[in-house]
């Protein structure tokens, strides 16, 4: 026997509580009651709970998604003419998107794992990879960064924009300013 399609209010609801969930956990981190969500999306508790058994797969839901479009992201960026310079404006735009964002920092910190957010993590990685090597390849990047140093500069630079007196566009230029080839840096990667 085939799987009916879900109803179209179905449908409806879950986006409408991924949506509020989205703006909730971005805002106020991922401590948000699931009664606030389901207020805000205009459905009872008993509806989330149907979508999302748990918070934790709501909390997981929402980050898989945002991973996954920031993947897709990186993935347009790739096939750029000019990695090197498309590199260094999604890797601004990375951190600005992210910076506000509490429940995306705590799972680009490895807080929140589970395997739907491993997944599209890993998609991420791999994504950023290709963007790296292609960047790489034409020395705009110095050779000797990997991908977990690049996530570890990307959460350092990502955590800085919610400290107090942090300048972020000075923080982003000395990365950046590291990123790039210079005297003592392995530009070639060998």
């Amino acid at each position: 026997m085939s799987e009916r399609a879900p109803r179209a209010d179905a449908v409806r609801n879950r986006t409408r509580i991924l949506d509020e969930a989205r703006t909730a956990f971005e805002r106020e981190g991922v401590d948000v009651p699931l009664d606030s969500i389901a207020a805000a999306a205009g459905v009872g508790a008993g509806t989330v709970h149907r979508h999302f058994p748990t918070k934790d797969a709501l909390v997981s839901a929402v980050i898989e998604t945002r991973l996954t479009e920031m993947a897709d992201r990186v993935r347009v960026a790739s096939g750029a003419s000019d990695p090197g310079s498309e590199f260094f404006v999604l890797l601004v735009e990375l951190v600005e998107s992210a910076g506000g964002n509490l429940a995306l920092t705590e799972a680009l910190a490895g807080e929140r794992p589970g395997p739907a957010v491993a997944t599209a993590g890993a998609r991420l990685s791999s994504e950023l990879q290709v963007l790296l090597t292609r960047a790489q390849d034409v020395r705009a990047v110095r050779g000797d960064i990997d991908v977990p140093s690049l996530h570890a500069l990307l959460s350092g630079a990502i955590h800085m924009r919610r400290l107090p007196g942090v300048k972020p566009e000075l923080v982003l230029d000395v990365i950046e300013r590291g990123l790039a080839p210079g005297p003592g840096t392995d530009a070639e990667g060998e």
